[in-house]
């Protein structure tokens, strides 16, 4: 069992990580910005570092600050929590290197699933079903463009190899503006990602967003632990979640599972992991696999009572999955609201002081936050302050609960996005279940 563990990020999920720790009697490191130096965890921490000021790049990026400050208390293991460097396959294989245990995959596996072209081909290899493309990167030959987007059936979209949040892709109607996008987004992911490599997808019109949570030891075990939805989204950014998704039928639903379980065996994963699918008439299409614990983990455990950070320090210490499959039992329906220091209308962050706070509370009700009176939400990081997690025995009840969670919950001093969940979980559309990526954004008239 690993004795000590660094946490490298900030936040609710780096309080997350410590109580997860804590369960575990593994001792804890904090790093953090100066800006940072009242928040929760670095209060409950064993110890806690400076490792810089506020701007990322001069702290939670920074990587020979957080190797020193393993090397100065003696951890053993780094957790990268989401975000920041949680997918940063450098930063990995430098830990690894530097002889540290890096809480996730190896640098090998969070590289081939970083690069959007390389994943597609190896799911494509594993059985998992993904989206009709173009296969691998896209030549210069505009005859032979042409025919592949022919091939695949207008409208496509073209994405950056090397994209993520939203940036770098681009949708084309017809063959008159093939050519000419496909040229733009290559100069965009140039200058974005440094990288112009990019690739041609069918583009879905009515898709919902589902994802599949696994387990893996990287001794030759894996298990998934279900699928949630989460389809309401504004600019590629989740703002809601579900788990289980809503209206897929079981015979689908057990072969994605079934791939997802399969590839990750065939890669030999390591840790928590999620794939993520566009879902349409009956049929999962992968875009992505993210190699890390993700925002909306809460949702899957409450429906299978799986701890998936306990999990992920289990399987970095060396021991073989505490599950196997048949054991875990699928009960309930759960939602996540992520709530942000933003506006609820043109979504401006809201940095500031918070000046009353009351969590809510109650049967089947979870609040994940690092906030308290007098916290003050810092200008440099991203505006996620919680999360509001509520389970019941069905999704009516669950959403219920989340109604009645997010009327009780009290944030004053500074605007949050809490306006703006009360009006989703009250949605006619949304209540009924299956609303897909576009609905947020058309609702609000972005």
């Amino acid at each position: 069992m690993l004795e000590k563990v660094l946490i490298a990020n900030r936040g609710e999920i780096a309080l997350r990580i410590l109580r997860a720790c804590k369960e575990l009697d593994i001792k804890t490191v904090a790093v953090h910005s100066k800006v940072d130096s009242a928040l929760k965890h670095v209060k409950l921490a064993d110890e806690a570092i400076c490792i810089g000021p506020n701007p990322s790049l001069q702290s939670y990026l920074n990587v020979p600050a957080i190797i020193s400050a393993m090397e100065i208390t003696g951890a053993e293991g780094v957790h990268p929590g989401y975000g920041f460097l949680a997918e940063n396959a450098d930063f990995a294989e430098q830990v690894e290197k530097s002889g540290f245990v890096f809480i996730g995959p190896t640098a090998d596996t969070i590289r081939i699933m970083g690069d959007k072209v390389a994943a597609i081909k190896a799911m494509k290899a594993a059985g998992v079903p993904t989206v009709p493309g173009s296969d691998g990167p896209l030549s210069e030959d505009a005859t032979l463009l042409c025919q592949t987007a022919n091939r695949i059936g207008y409208p496509v979209i073209i994405k950056a190899a090397a994209g993520g949040g939203g940036r770098g892709m681009r949708v084309v109607e017809d063959e008159s503006a093939l050519i000419n996008a496909i040229s733009i987004t290559k100069t965009e992911a140039a200058a974005a990602f440094g990288d112009g490599t990019v690739y041609m997808e069918k583009f879905l019109q009515n898709p919902r967003h589902v994802e599949v949570q696994i387990l893996g030891d990287g001794q030759g075990h894996a298990i998934h632990l279900g699928d949630r939805d989460c389809s309401l989204q504004r600019r590629h950014q989740k703002v809601l979640e579900e788990a289980p998704a809503p209206g897929i039928p079981e015979d689908a639903r057990q072969a994605v599972f079934t791939s997802c379980v399969n590839a990750c065996i065939q890669i030999n994963y390591r840790g928590a992991g999620t794939f993520e699918f566009l879902y349409e008439d009956g049929h999962f299409y992968f875009i992505e696999m993210n190699t890390r614990v993700q925002v909306e983990h809460p949702v899957s455990e409450m429906i299978t009572g799986v701890d998936i950070v306990k999990e992920q320090l289990l399987i970095a210490s060396g021991r073989e999955l505490s599950f196997k499959q048949d054991e875990i039992i699928f009960n309930g329906h759960a939602f996540e609201c992520r709530i942000n220091a933003e506006d609820p209308v043109n979504f401006m962050p809201q940095p500031g002081t918070i000046e009353a706070y009351h969590a809510p509370g109650g049967n089947g009700i979870r609040v994940d936050s690092h906030i308290y009176n007098g916290y003050r939400v810092p200008a440099n990081y991203d505006s996620l302050i919680g999360k509001v997690i509520t389970y019941g025995q069905d999704r009516a009840t669950a959403l219920s609960r989340m109604r009645i969670a997010l009327d009780e919950m009290v944030i004053e001093g500074i605007k949050t996005n809490i306006p703006l969940h009360e009006d989703l979980v009250r949605d006619p559309a949304f209540q009924k279940g299956g609303v897909n990526i576009h609905y947020l954004e058309k609702k609000l008239g972005l």
